[in-house]
Formats: structure tokens, sequence, C-alpha cells
């Protein structure tokens, strides 16, 4: 593998000192590109884009033509693991993703099997390994998953919904089927990441989308449990060097304490926690990653910079920030305005790293 030239966000993850504070954004790779969107019309669907490995190669590196960015992340879906399966993933217009055969049964969780990585989900390995060379090591390369709780809410669900009724129903009224069911995604989630991980991968990322949305005790069982079992079951350390985990549960910020407790590296934040008390509460023993509001960069350029800087400020002096947006940057963002933030970030950071 290359040896990077800019490994400022590996090392700002690990809390390492830094010169500036290294950004990158979620969904950085999307529609809000236009370069996006003539690859993906090439492509046909959103899914065979992710399933070619040069198209998804080609999608991962755009933004980091346009951008300083100070990594890059693979693009691709969360919900591949339970396409690998077998629930058959299809994406209707304009309504998200579905599946055909939803798990809701004892019968249906036990038929479900926990995918090979090399195998079933080939496509995403061979798309990390692709990235990879082609970066020729400007930044690192960052792998991903959904969290089991989230992946399950799909599963169960039978698609993306807002009351998540028969995901909760399960867990109040047959919580062993739904420890079954999220024991298998988490070791499939494990298996993946890992996967990953030895194709390429430099750091790693759990996207808890929906775990905000349980009581805390809740959370505690069946979210955070089972992602502290993964991280407990990553590698962590590949090519001469610790690979990064960072968990990131929107709307979570209440419970970044009990996240710090899983042993990540790094924990996300959304835009409704201040980074200030996001550092008191997990008392400086990860790094944190975020958290400006994606509306933001609606706003004008000058506008986009003074929010960066209140972000900078609220996480103050000292090592272990990674700038991101709260959330993933929305598709109808003008890509200058992603510009004017990812200029900002690097002009005005270096102040809290002296």
């Amino acid at each position: 593998m290359t040896e990077l030239t800019n490994d400022t966000f590996l090392r700002a993850l690990l809390r390492e000192p830094t010169a500036y504070t290294p950004v990158w954004m979620m969904r950085q790779a999307g529609r809000y590109l236009p370069e996006y969107r003539a690859t993906r019309a090439r492509a046909g669907s959103f899914m065979d884009l992710c399933m070619a490995p040069e198209l998804a190669c080609e999608v991962t590196l755009q933004p980091l033509e346009r951008f300083p960015l100070d990594a890059a992340i693979l693009f691709s879906d969360i919900l591949t693991i339970p396409d690998a399966m077998g629930l058959g993933l299809y994406f209707a217009e304009g309504e998200g993703p579905h599946f055909e055969r939803p798990v809701r049964t004892p019968a249906d969780v036990e038929r479900i099997g926990v995918p090979d990585p090399e195998q079933e989900l080939g496509y995403v390995m061979e798309a990390v390994a692709l990235i990879r060379r082609e970066l020729h090591g400007r930044v690192p390369l960052i792998g991903f998953s959904g969290s089991p709780w989230t992946l399950a809410t799909y599963m169960v669900e039978g698609g993306g919904v807002k009351s998540f009724a028969r995901t909760k129903g399960m867990m109040f009224d047959r919580p062993e089927l739904l420890h079954q069911l999220l024991a298998k995604v988490a070791d499939a989630v494990t298996l993946y990441l890992n996967a990953q991980i030895a194709r390429g991968a430099q750091a790693v990322m759990v996207f808890d989308t929906w775990g905000g949305a349980l009581a805390p005790d809740n959370y505690r069982e069946f979210s955070l449990d089972y992602m502290q079992r993964i991280v407990e079951g990553l590698t962590r350390e590949a090519e001469g060097r610790r690979v990064p985990v960072v968990l990131f549960t929107k709307n979570g910020g209440q419970w970044l304490d009990r996240m710090a407790d899983t042993g990540c590296d790094a924990l996300g934040v959304d835009w409704t926690t201040d980074l200030a008390d996001a550092r008191r509460l997990t008392r400086d023993r990860v790094a944190l990653q975020g958290n400006l509001d994606p509306c933001a960069l609606y706003a004008s350029p000058e506008r986009i910079r003074a929010e960066v800087a209140r972000v900078l400020a609220s996480y103050g002096h000292g090592h272990g920030h990674v700038f991101n947006l709260g959330h993933g940057i929305t598709p109808d963002v003008p890509p200058d305005h992603a510009a004017a933030m990812v200029a900002a970030v690097h002009e005005l950071s270096p102040t809290y790293h002296v």
C-alpha cells in the first residue's frame, strides 16, 4: 500500500497532535455534485452504482477532486448487509429502500445467515481495494457500516419508517427474538468491517442513524451493547498503525459518555449537542467528529465561515477534533458552499492547535 502523504485525519482520531483540524463530510460523494449525478445516470440505478466497483471508486474520488478534504469515505450503502442476507433490497422511486422479505418471525430470523463479505459482498471489497489504490496515499480511506439496531429497523419494518412500530413492538413483546436478530447482524457487521480493513480501509465508522429513537435503557440494551460487541471484535491495527473506530448515534448526545466506554477511538456528534458539552461528558477520552448543522450550508459563504468559526470555538483548543457536518450533506446544497466550509476549517483551525 502507498504511504500516506496526509494522515492528519487518522492522527486526530487518535487525539495526536495535528497542525489543523481535518475535515470531511458525511455523504460527501452524493447528489449535490453534478459529476456524481452524471455517473449515477450512467450506472442506471443507485444499487447498480454501488455494485460496480469502478463506478463506486469514481464517485468516491469525485469530491476529492473538488475540495481539499482530509479523508475519503467508501461509496456504498448501509443496507448492503441485509441485502446480502437475502431480503431482496429494492428502491422505489421517491420512496427510498424497501425489502421484499422483511424479518418478523422466528422462522425469518432463523432463515437469514451471516454473509461472507468476500463472497456475497465481494463487490464492496473490490471497491475498497480499488479506491485505496487510486488514492495513491493522498488521504486515508474510511470504511463503514450501519449499526445492528439501525439495520434491524429496516429489516423488520421492510423499509424506512418514522415510528419503528414493528421493530419496537418486537423489542417490547419479543425481546429475545430481536436479540437473536441483532446478534446475527452484529456478527455480520464485524466480519464486514474487518474485511474492509483487510482490503485497505484505514478507519471505520458505524452509523447508528436510528439509535436516538430509543429510550435510554433500550438504547443501551438494543443498540449500544451491540456496537460494543463490534468494537471488541474489530481489527485494531493494520499496516503497522492503529485503525481508528468511530461510533455515531444521531440524536445520541446524552449518551456520549456511555458510548466512550465501548473502547472506540472517536464519536460522531450531531448539531444538537455542543462540542464543549461533549468534551466534558466524555472527559476527553475519545476524539469528537462534527458537528455543523447541514442546513448551514444553505447560507451565504460569509455566514458559513462564521458557523465554522463557532463550531471550532465550541470544541476549543487541543487535539482530537475532526470537523464534519452533524449528518449527511443534503442534495441541493451548492458545491461552492461546501468548498467555503472546507476552506474556512483549514484557514481558521490552526489557531486551536498551537
